[in-house]
Formats: structure tokens, sequence, C-alpha cells
């Protein structure tokens, strides 16, 4: 008796809780819809379709101008919305960390910017001098940069040490056409702004880079010293007397000898790659989507440089809450019962067949887990089917009530492309949200960003289909608008040295939050190609027949 009293009331008590909650849940419902009808625009920062919506008259220049937004038609979008927190698992004194990692910034301070920016500036500093170092062994002379040297000559001798016949004409204008070919060069390898910021120097630039100083540093001290020794020669009368046509044959060998440089670089840098060598496979963790790619003779860093290219615009979108398979309700409900002994007789035989049957109905489920996963995917794939083929009705049905007009005379009032996005988006809307839920895309998409989207494409003509490819077709991974950024960090982890080249059983992995790139290298083989000649009266067939045989 005891018992049964206990159990009325605490059944009375939960009754109570739950008509409370009820209630209050009505009333903040009701207090929300009434606090959405005076709002016109829905929050950037909220999720899509989560948003009251009214229709509201207003007189505009005389017309009649109807407001347009989202109605929340499904009633229990809150049991399918996904959350992400860190009270939800046993460990939560690292989850706000774990997720304070995931969502932050890439490293946007001083150090970055100059890691980022001092290569380009040194690389554009060197090249402008060397660029213009003939330039100026050419022009100088001609500006009397070095009266000091031969202070006994007379104004008519410099002038005539000074002339340029046309030989010499004939050089400037080779030099001329040379450093018009060696600053398109030097623009196309050397002054492009760099894709990536690697941990490493590149070998093969700052080898380039050296060799152009070296070279312009020796040149212009040889010059010194050649203008020196003539001006001196010239005025002592003891040697030959230094001509302008030499100074500009200086200039001019300077001029080839950065061409070559340059040619040089283009096959270093840009050629040398380019020929496949090696075979290179990429497995994303977590999902196990895998790409497989041909590449040639890189460093490790440039290799992974290379790989974060096509994984940006070949992998697929990844979706970190479809990790688990959302299932129905039915399925979520598992039978699990707790045993208990009022009486207290008969304890601990009890306790003991109940612990033997837990066990025997955990071990049946373990058997089973095989068969449960099956079915849950099956399912799950039946119910993307399905929504899918209602969403493409709703955007089919939505797309016929918009017309284009080409010209001014209408039955009604004439709408640009965002107004009629937003007037057609209503009849679609329940539809979309309920797919996006299904297949997790909600945290992806925000009403604004789908509302360009349906409004670029009326302006296009496109179809509906073609609206909804974003939605059916997940990738690559810059579709996705958090990806999107003008930074992407990413950690390179190798066991060797990441300037050195790839070379065969290398492996190396990117990590970027949960995300994680392992890449294997293998190299391609020698394919050995034998010639085989068929003899041509082999090549000659008879037609077997027998009675049987159907003609």
């Amino acid at each position: 008796m005891e018992c049964e009293s206990v159990k009325s009331v605490l059944s009375d008590q939960s009754l109570r809780s739950q008509r409370s909650r009820s209630h209050s849940h009505k009333n903040n419902h009701r207090n929300h819809y009434r606090s959405g009808r005076n709002h016109k625009l829905v929050d950037d920062n909220m999720a899509p379709f989560q948003t009251a919506v009214t229709l509201s008259d207003d007189m505009r220049d005389g017309q009649e101008v109807i407001e347009v937004q989202i109605l929340p038609q499904d009633d229990n979008w809150g049991e399918n919305t996904t959350a992400v927190t860190g009270n939800t698992s046993e460990q939560s004194g690292g989850s706000h960390e774990d997720l304070s990692q995931w969502m932050g910034e890439p490293d946007t301070g001083l150090k970055f910017a100059c890691h980022r920016y001092l290569g380009p500036i040194l690389t554009g500093i060197l090249s402008i001098i060397a660029f213009f170092s003939p330039l100026a062994m050419v022009v100088l002379p001609k500006l009397g940069f070095f009266p000091a040297l031969a202070p006994t000559l007379t104004l008519h001798q410099r002038i005539q040490q000074l002339a340029c016949g046309s030989e010499c004409k004939g050089l400037l204008v080779s030099m001329a056409f040379k450093l018009v070919l060696l600053s398109a060069g030097a623009w196309g390898v050397f002054l492009r702004r760099p894709r990536a910021t690697m941990p490493r120097i590149f070998l093969f630039r700052a080898a380039i880079l050296g060799l152009v100083l070296v070279c312009t540093f020796a040149y212009w001290l040889f010059y010194v010293v050649q203008v020196t020794e003539g001006a001196r020669a010239s005025a002592s009368g003891e040697g030959e007397a230094l001509e302008y046509r030499a100074l500009v044959a200086y200039a001019s060998s300077l001029t080839d000898t950065l061409l070559f440089i340059l040619f040089v670089a283009v096959v270093l840098i840009e050629i040398r790659h380019a020929q496949p060598m090696y075979y290179i496979k990429v497995v994303r963790s977590p999902d196990g989507e895998s790409r497989s790619y041909t590449i040639g003779q890189l460093s490790i860093q440039r290799a992974a440089v290379w790989i974060l290219e096509h994984y940006y615009t070949e992998f697929p979108i990844y979706n970190p809450y479809l990790e688990r398979l959302p299932v129905s309700k039915s399925r979520k409900a598992s039978s699990s019962f707790k045993f208990y002994d009022l009486d207290g007789l008969n304890g601990g035989t009890l306790q003991h067949s109940n612990s033997r049957a837990m066990l025997a109905a955990h071990a049946r489920r373990r058997d089973s887990s095989h068969n449960e996963r099956f079915y849950e995917e099956h399912e799950y794939e039946r119910r993307v089917k399905k929504r899918r083929a209602r969403l493409i009705t709703a955007a089919e049905e939505a797309f016929t009530h918009i017309k284009r007009l080409h010209n001014d005379a209408g039955p009604g009032l004439p709408m640009d492309p965002t107004e009629a996005a937003q007037a057609v988006f209503p009849s679609l809307a329940r539809a979309l949200q309920k797919y996006l839920r299904l297949t997790r895309q909600q945290p992806q998409y925000s009403i604004d960003s789908i509302l360009t989207h349906l409004a670029e494409c009326l302006s296009h003509d496109l179809t509906p289909k073609a609206f909804l490819e974003p939605f059916f077709v997940q990738a690559p991974v810059l579709q996705n608008e958090k990806e999107q950024k003008n930074v992407q960090t990413w950690s390179l982890v190798c066991e060797e040295l990441l300037s050195r080249p790839l070379r065969q059983g290398i492996s190396f992995q990117l990590r970027q939050s949960d995300v994680s790139l392992l890449c294997i290298v293998k190299q391609l083989p020698h394919f050995n190609l034998i010639e085989e000649v068929v003899d041509p009266k082999s090549n000659k067939f008879v037609l077997r027949l027998n009675s049987e045989t159907s003609v």
C-alpha cells in the first residue's frame, strides 16, 4: 500500500509538471507569434525558415504593396534541428575548448602578415633593381654622373667620348626589346601573388633570386671598375679611352644574362613538375571520402598546396551532422527496463537473473547492429528521395507563377528579380525546409543567401532543377558559405623535411579542426612497350557449317 501511494503521488506531480510545461510552451509560442508580426525582415544569423511571417498591406506612392515573409508551417521543427554544444557529453570540460578551436578564425596578426608578404616584397625589390640596372648603366654617363673621374677633359672631348654611332644605336634598340621580354617574363614568374604561405622556403625560387642578386652585384662591380679605369686612362693618356659603345654593350650583356636566368627559372619552377611521376591517394577523415591524382616532381609543401587546390574544387562538402543518420521516432525508442525489488525478498536471485537477461539482450543487440545500420540507411535514403521529389514538385509549381515581361505593359505590378524571389519563395519554403533538415544542410545556408540565389536564377531564366542544384549536389567544398574565406589555415604533418622532394612511400597529413587529409605517395611504374607484328596471312577466316547451322 505504501508503494502504491508513493506511486500515485509521483504520478500526480508529473502530470502537474507536464501541464505547466505545456501551458508555458503555448504562451511562449503565442508571444513569439505576436512579436513576429511586428518585424519585416529575418535575422541573418538565424537558421533558415525558423521565423514568423505575415502579410501586410501598405500604400507606397499610391500603389498597393504586398510584403511576403515565411510562415512556420512545421510545428515540430525543433525535433529535427541539430545543435552543437559542449554540455551533451560526459567530457564536457574539454568540449568547449574543442568547439572554440573549431570555430576559430585564421591567424591574421603581424607575424602572419610578415610571413605572407615579406617574400614577395623582397622578390619584387630585387627584380626591379635587376631590371633597371641595364638602363642605369646606359643613362648615368649621359647624365654626367662621373665628371670627377676625368677632370682634365674638355667639354668637346666628353661629347666625343659619349657619342653613339650606328652600331651603338643598334645595341640600344636590341637591349630595349630584350628588356620588354624580360619584364613580361619576370611579371609572369616572379611578380605574382603567392597562392599559399609555406613553412619552408622554396629552394628553386630562392636559388634563382640568389643568382639574380649575385649577377647584378657582379655586373655593377665590374661596371664601376671599368668606368673608373677608363676615365683615368683617358685623363692620363696612357691607355685606351673609355667609349660609350662599350658601356652599351656591357649593359646589353647584363640583359642577356638576366634573360638566360629567366629561362632557367621557367624550366625549374613551371615546367619541371609538369610531367607526372607519382600517384597520390588522398583520404579525408572522418567520412572516408577519397580521391586519386597524378603529380609531378614537387617538394612536400608544394605538393600539399597542390592537393588543397584540388580538395577545395573537387571534394564534396563534409557535413559533420551526418555522421549519425537521423532515424524516425519509431526506431528511436528502445526497450530498456530496470527491475526493482520493492519488498526486499529474493534480492540476490532476482538481481542475478536480471543481470543475465540484460547481458543476453545486449549480446543480441550487438549481433544485430549491422542489420539495424542497414535498415537505417535504407530508410534514410527512402526519406531523402521522398523529400527530394516533393521539393522538385514545389519548386516547379512556384516557378510557374513567375512570367518575364518583355515590355512595360502587364496585368500586374512589375517586380525586379529580388521582389519576385521574395514573392514565390513561401510556396516552396516548407518543402525546402524539410529537405534541408533531413539532409542536415540547414547550417550551411541562410535565408538571404537562398533568396539571392533564387533571384539570380529568375533573372537568368533558369529552370527549377537548376535552382535546386546546390541543395542536391553537395560539391565542391567551396560551395559551402562557411568555407569561402580569404585565408584557410591548415597544418602540415610529415616526418621528412618539408622542402625535400616527393619520393616513393612517403606520406603526410593535412589537418584543419576536425578534418584531416592523409596523402600517400606512390611512384608511377616504368611502362615497357613491345611491338608485336601481326602476320597478314593469319588475318583470314573460314566459315564452318554443319547441318544444324542456320544461314
